[in-house]
């Protein structure tokens, strides 16, 4: 017999939104998630034909509930169980922010990127490395 409610973060990992269910669980206590239109707790019951909205910055994805799978699917049987609502701006906004290069990432956090390490050796070698070694030569030389 087919399910007829679910968990939302156990409907939201099933169907692949996110990629573990206690990330799916955070996003709902930090109301990332609305059904209707209304910030849900990890717990609340999902049922078939509500509208579920998963923010993802910098986007917010929209879906409708089709029917309650019994565990994950695969990505090919997604769509069987849930439709894709998300306007197209929203994609548009995603593209946006990958043509753009933006990262958003707080400086000082995480490990720096390609560009930032060949800026720091580059800034090692030529700054620092350079200018001290010549000052020790010379110290020498005079005794």
């Amino acid at each position: 017999m087919p399910k007829t409610e679910e968990r939302t973060d156990k409907w939201l990992w099933c169907m692949r939104v996110f990629k573990t269910r206690t990330i799916a669980t955070e996003a709902c206590k930090k109301g990332r998630v609305t059904i209707n239109g209304v910030s849900v707790k990890p717990s609340r019951p999902i049922k078939i034909g509500e509208i579920v909205e998963v923010r993802k910055p910098p986007i917010t994805y929209t879906f409708k509930v089709k029917a309650i799978p019994t565990g994950r699917l695969g990505a090919k049987l997604v769509p069987e169980y849930l439709e894709n609502l998300t306007p197209q701006s929203q994609y548009d906004i995603l593209e946006m922010s990958r043509i753009s290069g933006f990262v958003d990432r707080n400086k000082g956090m995480g490990r720096p990127t390609k560009r930032e390490g060949r800026e720091l050796s580059r800034f090692r070698e030529e700054t620092y490395a350079d200018n001290f070694f010549l000052d020790w030569e010379d110290d020498e030389e005079d005794d």
